[in-house]
């Protein structure tokens, strides 16, 4: 019997079964096996509700949607334009700063791809840059700020490991360590992009636009609401002042106010429908997480994460070749996987694992997350490639071709943030 529900286990997934009946059914089969009653699993999905972290989601959702729905991805290109425009390659820079900071804001790398899109390639080809060049940098950056406050992948990896901790033998995950970790290691991944783009785009003439202290003066005044809001949410989770539920809370009061009320971007009639796709998008993430905590205790309660650890020691005894293993997984599962299916699938089994060689679990969260965004541009499904397509009515093989030397930049970024743990750990410890 068991095996006839593994195989339909099997083909449901392979049929297009949605991921939380898949899990679920995994975790009752398991349970089931283990002669434990199937009650656990309403006690395993409820205690999501335990976590104080959770409200934090749907709030920094909702403020991601406002402003995706405003005109902030033209305020943060006209900023960037008019402060970092002077630079060597410039553009590329005001690229690379812009989409960083819009996906940090707007938590999704997607949106940023079509939102910032259509103005930077079309500014980065009229300033001289080659287009395959532009394609590759624009659709590269997109997922870019996924590793800055208020990431809602580590903000989804804390959740879980804080629920692992419960019961492992392991410090608890605090979302603010796990924000702090991920400054340095985005700020590396923009450095070495800038330095690519320079380095690449050096025979072009590619002209500079002259400092205008004017016109940086207009921008810093048009974009006058939204610039305070990283510091808020920054001060008041860094200080102490605020946790990351309440910093969630004044952050979407403060973007509501900031787009419905000051810039008048999104009115009223409109704030309905924005509120339900951001909530529905909130509920599949919340869904899936209720279920693989269930699935997380299925695997601890049978032993699996000690059993993996076993055979993986077997054959891997040295942590850096432990490590080297773990890239190509994650970069793999983030060519196969969204990100959210990853984190609820493979952090309670490597999280453990990891544990057992030393790893610390906030480094192995930005590790994870630094992996996922190159996963973004992997083939074969990688989604940002099949958005840009989309969005610029290109073929997917010809983005892939334009994003290869930027994936290069960013996998010698994730080595770096891989083997020198200081980068993510020194602002923590």
């Amino acid at each position: 019997m068991i095996p006839v529900a593994i195989l339909l286990l099997v083909l449901l997934a392979l049929m297009g079964a949605p991921l939380f009946a898949i899990i679920l059914g995994a975790a009752a089969l398991g349970f089931y096996t283990l002669g434990i009653e199937m009650s656990v699993l309403h006690i395993d999905i409820y205690q999501l509700s335990n976590s104080v972290v959770l409200m934090a989601l749907p709030l920094f959702t909702f403020a991601g949607f406002l402003l995706s729905e405003s005109k902030t991805a033209d305020r943060m290109l006209r900023l960037s334009q008019a402060a970092f425009g002077w630079m060597p390659g410039g553009m590329a820079f005001v690229s690379l700063i812009a989409c960083a900071f819009f996906t940090a804001l707007t938590g999704g790398s997607g949106v940023t791809i079509v939102a910032l899109g259509a103005l930077l390639l079309p500014a980065l080809v009229k300033g001289n840059y080659p287009e395959k060049f532009s394609l590759g940098l624009v659709t590269s950056s997109g997922s870019l700020g996924l590793l800055l406050v208020p990431s809602v992948p580590l903000l989804i990896y804390g959740i879980i490991a804080q629920q692992m901790s419960q019961q492992l033998d392991m410090p608890t995950v605090e979302i603010v360590d796990l924000y702090l970790a991920g400054l340095v290691p985005a700020l590396l991944m923009v450095v070495l992009m800038y330095g690519y783009c320079v380095w690449a785009t050096r025979g072009t003439e590619v002209p500079r636009q002259s400092f205008d202290f004017r016109e940086l003066v207009d921008a810093l005044w048009e974009a006058r609401w939204e610039l305070p809001l990283p510091l808020v949410v920054l001060g008041g989770i860094f200080s102490g002042f605020l946790v990351i539920s309440e910093a969630a809370a004044v952050t979407a009061l403060y973007v509501l106010v900031a787009e419905v009320f000051l810039y008048r971007e999104i009115s009223l009639r409109k704030l309905p429908g924005i509120m339900r796709d951001s909530m529905i998008m909130v509920g599949g993430i919340l869904l899936i997480l209720a279920v693989a905590l269930a699935f997380t205790d299925y695997l601890v309660y049978a032993g699996v994460p000690e059993k993996l650890f076993t055979l993986i020691q077997t054959h891997v005894e040295s942590k850096i070749t432990f490590l080297i293993l773990l890239n190509i997984l994650l970069l793999l599962l983030g060519a196969l996987l969204d990100i959210f299916a990853a984190l609820v699938i493979m952090v309670p089994l490597i999280l453990p694992v990891a544990l057992r060689y030393g790893i610390d679990p906030v480094h192995l969260g930005i590790i994870f997350v630094a992996n996922m965004q190159i996963g973004y541009i992997t083939p074969p499904v990688g989604m940002n490639l099949f958005i840009a397509s989309y969005r610029f009515k290109k073929k997917v093989t010809e983005l892939f071709a334009a994003t290869l030397p930027f994936m290069m930049v960013l996998i010698i970024a994730l080595l770096m943030i891989t083997y020198i743990p200081q980068l993510s750990l020194w602002l923590v410890r």
